[in-house]
């Protein structure tokens, strides 16, 4: 019985992250499902402005940091080979993966 499953990635590595897809890709052609994506969601963008003077006097300069969040969507028509497979998938620790099934 075939399911369908939404997989939802998100990281700050982009490099990790398309490395992830494209094992979840790779799987896919392997067992045979079909599969739609990874499509990609807008970037949240995180930002923190800190001053630079730590007393409060002088010039005002400022820090700016920001943390950005990439997210990817993966939908698969999945059986219970391709969800096997990808419960075994080795993700890395800054990858966070969310599987729906429908």
């Amino acid at each position: 019985m075939t399911q369908s499953a939404r997989i939802k990635l998100t990281s700050t590595n982009l490099l990790a992250l398309d490395g992830v897809c494209n094992e979840i890709m790779g799987i896919s052609k392997k067992t045979g499902v079909k599969i739609k994506g990874p499509t990609p969601l807008p970037v949240k963008r995180l930002n923190m402005v800190t001053r630079k003077s730590p007393c409060g006097q002088g010039t005002n300069t400022y820090e700016k940091w920001q943390m950005r969040m990439h997210r990817r969507i993966i939908d698969l028509a999945a059986d219970d080979k391709a969800i096997r497979q990808l419960m075994r998938l080795r993700i890395p620790e800054n990858v966070y993966i969310e599987l729906l099934l429908k």
